[in-house]
Parts: structure tokens; sequence; C-alpha cells
């Protein structure tokens, strides 16, 4: 369990009837009651359960726009944090038991069973035998403290820098943060002592990671960054106050942190990394991949199964393909077309701006059919940039960062962010940019993110919470919605949304083939490339994502899959009566709901409507 795992899991994890959850609606449905009724016994934990987190997790409350702890990092990966995190989720679980489920509304039910099933995952997840598989490699190129705080304090991340009182907070992160990264160097160890370690892949790639952040020197610092663009209220003696104040942090203790993990990792670590990439080859793997399987699909699914399931979609995608291909009148094989596509200058970005401006152009168009799909709209809004140099190597191809929209406070709304790679540009090909945008941004991650965080009528875990299969699913789903909001009409465009798809089912078969069969790295990326146009660099990211956080990638393919069959379920049952903005209402306006939770809820919508 990363710092990032961790964080993540804490940013993405009433009415009487299932109709169409909306604050207002929402407000409507739970009458004054008693105050000890199981609806508010039920509210009452949420709202404890939730500030006590809050209090554990600082990061979470400064995503949220909550100050109260903003001159704190937290504690993570000590006992101590993970003796108070397993401790909250079992006095939890002992609360929700004592609460009558059947004395509940249906919408405060789902509630009920979205904060169970996580709260019993992550106690499954901080058991000692768990943890002294996962906790000993707190580090990875992919999940990591350094790639996520750099970016989080650089000045246009999610910390706030309009007030002095902001940047004293950063300073103050900063040092905690140098304490975790000395305290990883620590778990490493006890990782190395048990057995439980991290490939040589790993290693080196969180390595040149990490030159690359000590080669930036002090004022090159992306540490810099807020010294670099002062609001006009902070005064200049404040300004020359501050300025000192980071060079001297990012000289004296953040660089030589960097330096001191840097040269562990080395000089001790790599020498005793393990060769293999997979989680087969690593003491207790067999159990990390399978708990791994279960949490981000949130489905009692097999590697075999995925791995099965991934053989046969890709079949399928392979098929559409070459119908493309012969549309388009190629002559040649489909592994000629993908070379083709690759390579022809026709499908080459000249500059990154220019990658910027097609995205935005791509946004307008979806803007103005995105009415006929959804009948709620985020307010908060979305912003589009590549990634940052000190991390672009190492990213997948896109990834959203959520908002957060405070109409109280309307300084402290910031836009969800959709990025994109321009790591190697000339590898890079824009078929394919319309239905990254469909899945980054709108219909998307940001309208599944920032319509939770802005019902203020869910409790927080369910605006803030969540689970990669309904996050990453909806995603892929929202790729499928092309036809419908007017994209891909081109046959090059639409090709790229194939080959989108197939990155997800080849992932069902990578990622199971990595960690459960055998694959190398290599054999990985010779797949994707026989299977797709992807360029190489593209390719060898993604498998390397694959090996640093096993079972992430299986999420995507088999919760659009569930969203799909959902939707066909509807269709075919409701006949005209099926509304594509009610049906989308029904599966965003509770929150990211677990695979099963969310399929209970639709059945009993549809019975409802008939």
């Amino acid at each position: 369990m990363s710092f990032s795992n961790t964080l993540r899991a804490a940013l993405l994890l009433s009415v009487a009837a299932l109709a169409p959850v909306t604050p207002a609606a929402a407000q409507q449905a739970a009458p004054a009651a008693p105050a000890n009724d199981a609806h508010t016994q039920l509210h009452k934990l949420f709202a404890d359960s939730d500030e006590a987190s809050l209090k554990r997790n600082p990061i979470s409350a400064l995503f949220r726009g909550d100050m109260r702890y903003a001159d704190r990092l937290g504690d993570y990966i000590t006992d101590a944090y993970f003796d108070a995190e397993r401790n909250a989720a079992e006095d939890d679980l002992r609360r929700l038991h004592a609460i009558d489920r059947s004395k509940l509304n249906p919408t405060d039910q789902i509630a009920y069973d979205v904060f169970e099933w996580q709260t019993q995952l992550g106690l499954k997840n901080l058991s000692p035998d768990m943890l002294a598989l996962t906790a000993v490699r707190p580090i990875d190129h992919f999940t990591g403290f350094h790639t996520f705080y750099p970016g989080f304090a650089s000045g246009s991340g999610a910390a706030p820098f309009k007030t002095v009182a902001d940047y004293e907070n950063n300073l103050k992160r900063h040092k905690e943060y140098v304490v975790a990264i000395d305290r990883s160097i620590g778990r490493f160890r006890e990782g190395m002592k048990s057995g439980v370690v991290q490939p040589k892949l790993v290693v080196n790639n969180v390595i040149g990671q990490l030159d690359t952040l000590i080669a930036q020197g002090v004022e090159g610092s992306v540490f810099y960054g807020p010294v670099k663009k002062f609001p006009e209220a902070i005064s200049a003696a404040d300004q020359a106050r501050l300025t000192s104040a980071y060079a001297a942090i990012i000289r004296d203790d953040i660089n030589p942190a960097h330096t001191r993990l840097r040269d562990f990792l080395k000089n001790e670590y790599l020498p005793v990394a393990r060769d293999s990439v997979g989680m087969l080859g690593m003491k207790g793997g067999d159990k990390v991949y399978q708990s791994a399987i279960e949490q981000l699909t949130t489905l009692p699914l097999t590697a075999d199964y995925v791995h099965n399931l991934g053989l046969s979609e890709v079949a399928r995608i392979r098929g559409e393909m070459e119908a493309i291909k012969n549309q388009v009148g190629f002559k040649g094989t489909l592994g000629e077309f993908f070379q083709y596509l690759r390579t022809d200058p026709r499908f080459k970005p000249k500059t990154k701006q220019d990658l910027v401006d097609g995205y935005y152009a791509i946004g307008k168009k979806v803007d103005a059919r995105i009415g006929e799909q959804f009948s709620t709209i985020p307010k908060t809004p979305l912003e589009i940039r590549f990634y940052e140099p000190y991390r672009e190597k190492n990213a997948a191809g896109g990834s959203y960062e959520q908002g957060m929209y405070d109409p109280k406070n309307p300084a402290r709304t910031r836009p969800g962010i959709f990025y994109f790679n321009t790591y190697d540009l000339p590898s890079r090909t824009t078929p394919g940019m319309e239905t990254l945008y469909l899945h980054e941004g709108a219909p998307g991650h940001h309208f599944q993110i920032s319509l939770a965080q802005e019902n203020e009528a869910l409790p927080a875990f369910m605006r803030f919470g969540g689970n990669t299969a309904f996050a990453e699913g909806w995603g892929l789903y929202a790729e499928t919605l092309w036809k419908e909001l007017g994209m891909e009409t081109d046959p090059y465009q639409r090709f790229g949304g194939l080959d989108d798809e197939m990155l997800r089912a080849m992932r069902l078969v990578v990622d199971s083939g990595i960690h459960a069969k055998g694959w190398g790295r290599d054999q990985a990326i010779q797949y994707m490339l026989d299977n797709s146009s992807m360029g190489r660099t593209d390719a060898t990211a993604e498998v390397e994502r694959y090996i640093a956080w096993p079972g992430q990638a299986l999420a995507y393919k088999v919760g659009q899959l569930k969203f799909s069959e959902l939707k066909k379920r509807a269709q075919d049952k409701l006949g005209s009566k099926f509304d594509p903005r009610e049906f989308h209402a029904q599966v965003l306006m509770t929150g990211a709901l677990p695979m099963t939770v969310l399929e209970k809820k639709i059945d009993d919508w549809i019975a409802s409507k008939q």
C-alpha cells in the first residue's frame, strides 16, 4: 500500500424511491425524525467516520478545500497510521451493524451497502499479513510520494497558494514530505529482510525519476514554482522572505532527501531487487494479485477468467478494426495498417500546443450534444494540460485530476484537469484524440467525479470516495457514447476509438499474463504492438505501469462491460420508456458504487419504471 494508493482510495473512495438523485430531490427525501432512528444513526456514523478520516488523512481534506489540516501531510506508512486506520474501520463496522438495515429507505440501503463493502475491503488490506507484502514496497514509478507530491506542491496543482498562510503551510508539509521519503527507505529495508522486494525494472524507473527531480536544482525545481508567481495581495517583504525559505528547504531538505533515496535504491536495494516483473515471482505475490483483482474490479473474479475475457474481446475488436481498414481502402494486413498509422506524417501532431487546441475544439463539439445524454452538467470547470517534464516519461497517455466547485467561496474553486502525454512527441499520433477526451474529460472522469462531489446530499464517503471499476469503467463506457455525441465521424478517429477499446481489452490479457502466467516485459509489449497501432513508447509505458500497479488495468474493461450490460438490460425491458438521461443519472448521481450494488440499484429502477 503506497501513499498514492492510500490517497487515491480516500479521494476516489435521501429519496424514498430509486429515482434520479439530485441535490434538491435528495434533500426532500428524509422527513424530520427522532434522533435515534435508523436514517439518523446511519448518517451520524458517516459524518463521524468522515471527520475522523480527514484528521488521519489531511491531504484528502485539502483536496476538498477543507483547510483545517492544511499544514500537515500525514504519517502515512507508519505502524501507527495503519493501526489507526484498522481500529477506525473495525469501530465503523460495529456501529454500522448495530443499525437495522431493513428500516432504511432504498437510497440509504445503497449507502449502507457501499460503506460496508468499502470498510470490509479496507480491513482486508490492513491485515498484518497483507501489510507485510505491501507496506514494504512503499514506492514505485507510478504510485509513490515522489510522483504525487511534486505536482501537488508545484503551484499549479491542488495545493492552494493564495495567502501567506498557504505558502507557510506548504513549507510545513515539505518537512513531512522529507520524513516520508526517509520513512520509505526504512520500509524498503524491512522488505529486504523478509524477501519481499520490487522488480529491478521498477527500481530503475524510480531512480530515473529521482535523477530528474534532483537535476532541477533549486530555482529550476518544481517545488520552487509557487514563489515564481505570488498573488498581488502578498507583500514584497513576505515575498522576499518566502522566496528565501523555499530556496532553502529545496536546497537543504528536499533535494538531499531525494538524493538519499536515490542512492539507497541504486547502491543497496537494486542489487537485491527481483529480476521477475510479475507478482507471480514475488513471495506472497499470488495472494496480493488475487486481492488486487477483487479490490479493483469489485467482483470475485479469477486471473484465468479475466485473461480469457480479454482474449475474447481482443478477437472481437480486431474484427471491427479490419472493417475500418477495408473502409479506408488500405491494401495490406492489419499489422501493416497499424504501422501506417504509427508512422505516416498525416497522423503526427506538430506541436504540444496543437494538441491542446485540438482537445479544446473537441470539447466544444461534445458540449453541443451533451444535453441529449445527461440531465445534469458539472459546475466544476475543466482544463486541458500536457504532463510536466519530470513525470511525462513514465506517465500514461492521459489522466484526470479532480477539481473542486465551491459556490460559497469561488476563490477555492479549481478546475478538473485532463492531462495528456507529449513525451517523445514524434511517437504520438492524432487518431484517438476524440476518444481520449471522452474518457478523461466529458462525459468521462470529469462528469463522474464532479457530479458526485457537487451533490451535497450524498454522505462524504460517496461524494469523494469510490472504486476503480466504477471510475475507470465509466471512463471507458463514456467512450462508447461517441455516436450519440457526434464524435468519430472520421474513420481514422473511429479507428482510434477502437484502438483505445483494444488497449483496455489487451490490458486484461497482459496484466493477468504478467502477474499470473509468467509473461515477461518484452512479451507483453510485443502483444500490444501486434494488436493495436500504439507506438512502442506508449506500449512500454503501459506495460511498465501494469508491472508497478498490479490489477488496476483490469478495472476498465470489467467496469465498462457491466455498464453496457446494464444499459442494454434497461433498453430491452423499458423499450420506449428508456431515456438515456435518466439512466445516466441513475448511474452517476449516487457516486461510484461497487458493481454488485450498482446492478441491484439499476434492476430496482427498471422494476419501478415497469
